[in-house]
Parts: structure tokens; sequence; C-alpha cells
């Protein structure tokens, strides 16, 4: 799995960190999200796929 992200398109509202927050985080000064792991492990994968379908602005892509 390949995580990509477009981070002008954040509307910073933390629910990718919620529900993954070994994958996921928000910068400090205004919230947009931050990829920690781009290509995160197998046992991950369930909570990345949850973050990219609460996602409210679409900002999250998977590449299987």
């Amino acid at each position: 799995m390949k995580v990509t992200i477009d981070e002008d398109k954040c509307v910073a509202c933390g629910q990718c960190v919620a529900v993954a927050p070994d994958v996921f985080d928000q910068r400090d000064e205004d919230g947009i999200v931050i990829l920690l792991d781009a290509n995160p492990p197998a046992e991950l994968a369930a909570d990345v796929r949850e973050a990219t379908a609460v996602c409210p602005a679409l900002v999250i892509t998977i590449q299987e």
C-alpha cells in the first residue's frame, strides 16, 4: 500500500489522525495533515482505508 495526500485540499479536521495516528499527524500551526508513513505496514491497512473514507476533503489516496 502506498499513501499520498493533497495538503492543499486539507481542511484540518483531524479525522485521519484520530483513526490512524501511526500514519497521519497534523501541523501545529494550522492543523494540515502530515503523512508520517507513505508505505504503512499491512497491519495498519484497515486503519488507513478508514481514514481515507472519513476524510471530508478526500485528500488521501491509496494505491494498493
